[in-house]
């Protein structure tokens, strides 16, 4: 058991597009156990390869309590697809909390970490953190999504937690 330390706001490698996996290698698996331990240890919904510094494109989720993960996603969403307003948080910004809007349903396709095809329906919570998770390998944060106002004032809340010194590693999810 593996678990590594989730990258925090700020950290640039949250800010990188990560690369495409193109070795389904004993190294993929490696990778694949160590974000599930790792997010099994923080108790979250979903953890991308950049949140624990490694620039490929994976993540896990958690999906009616299994861990599940996804190599290479590209998700689909159906024209006109019904949004779901709900709050959203990340455990590369703990303590941080706002609602954000994301398509209720989403087909996600990739690959497992062996390298056979996988496409999964989400809906609803899966739906939010497939496309969390995929915005993170694109280094996008969930706070950019953030109308103007918001994102202003959720940049300013984690200015003040920063200044204040408050500990930033990960307890429980903002997502339970």
């Amino acid at each position: 058991m593996t678990i590594r330390r989730i990258r925090t706001y700020g950290d640039p490698v949250l800010r990188q597009r990560a690369a495409e996996v193109v070795d389904f290698d004993a190294s993929l698996r490696r990778l694949v156990t160590d974000l599930s331990d790792t997010l099994t240890e923080a108790g979250g919904a979903g953890l991308a390869a950049n949140q624990i510094g490694v620039t490929q494109r994976v993540f896990t989720y958690v999906r009616n309590g299994e861990m599940h993960h996804l190599v290479n996603p590209v998700l689909e969403v159906a024209p006109g697809e019904e949004e779901l307003l709900d709050g959203e948080g990340c455990l590369s910004i703990p303590g941080l909390t706002y609602e954000l809007a994301r398509p209720r349903r989403i087909v996600a396709r990739g690959f497992d970490q062996y390298g056979a095809p996988v496409e999964i329906e989400g809906t609803d919570r899966i739906a939010r953190a497939f496309a969390h998770e995929t915005d993170h390998l694109d280094g996008v944060l969930f706070i950019d999504r953030l109308p103007p106002d918001e994102r202003k004032r959720a940049k300013a809340e984690i200015r003040e937690m920063l200044l204040a010194g408050e500990d930033v590693r990960v307890g429980r999810s903002p997502h339970a």
